[in-house]
């Protein structure tokens, strides 16, 4: 089996921990585990893992502060909260502090391997594109350090916007995204507008992408729910 990447979970719960090391076991994720707050950044300092599974409520210090702290030293860890509050507040202090998304426990093991294999793969586009990486999204070429998008003898400008979207569905190929999660994650949480800015932003995409006509070849909606990439 070829180990994926390593993951840290932090929580203090016994059965849950040893569950989620048996699961992401054998998913093939190398995995580290710390059972309390006040030692999580040094575990974190230790095994400089690629994404962190972290509980809120831990001994020594919450999830909320570990977060915190975290991203204060620069971590780049995607970071998954477990909490078994269900208010949308407790979400939005989760995401607000940097964490990158989040599963309320009783969490379906599926659902919890879908959300870190999606968190992995944006991760892994995102540093891709930070550190210059071109990347294909059919006969285009996408180049983020000059904001282009490249068809052929073609050549398109892209706004940050666009090339955000762009490197989102790049990173999770077949995954439908709702259109609240594009705005929240390319527009931001404490973005107020309607979601026709983001279908706006989609007609020009796939212009830029050739898709001309009334069915587009890569960016496809979903309706009811959002678009994704094929």
């Amino acid at each position: 089996m070829i180990v994926k990447a390593r993951i840290l979970i932090v929580e203090d719960d016994p059965h849950i921990l040893v569950g989620l090391e048996e699961i992401l076991k054998g998913e093939g994720y190398e995995v580290a585990a710390c059972k309390r707050g006040d030692k999580a950044l040094e575990a974190a300092a230790k095994h400089q893992p690629a994404l962190i599974v972290l509980d809120v409520m831990l001994p020594g210090l919450s999830g909320y502060d570990v977060c915190k702290q975290l991203r204060a030293k620069k971590v780049s860890a995607a970071i998954l909260m477990l909490t078994a509050k269900g208010q949308e507040l407790d979400k939005v202090i989760g995401l607000d502090l940097g964490a990158d998304d989040y599963v309320t426990k009783p969490f379906g093991v599926r659902e919890l391997v879908a959300r870190i294999n999606a968190l992995l793969r944006r991760t892994q586009a995102a540093t891709a594109a930070e550190e210059g990486g071109a990347f294909q999204i059919g006969a285009c070429t996408i180049e983020p350090r000059k904001f282009l998008l490249r068809r052929g003898k073609v050549t398109e400008e892209l706004t940050a916007k666009e090339l955000k979207l762009l490197q989102l569905f790049h990173g999770c190929p077949g995954e439908v995204f709702s259109r609240d999660k594009l705005l929240n994650e390319v527009w931001g949480y404490n973005y107020y507008g309607t979601t026709r800015t983001l279908d706006q932003v989609i007609v020009q995409l796939r212009k830029k992408l050739g898709d001309s006509g009334e069915e587009p070849r890569h960016l496809i909606t979903v309706h009811g729910v959002g678009y994704k990439l094929v």
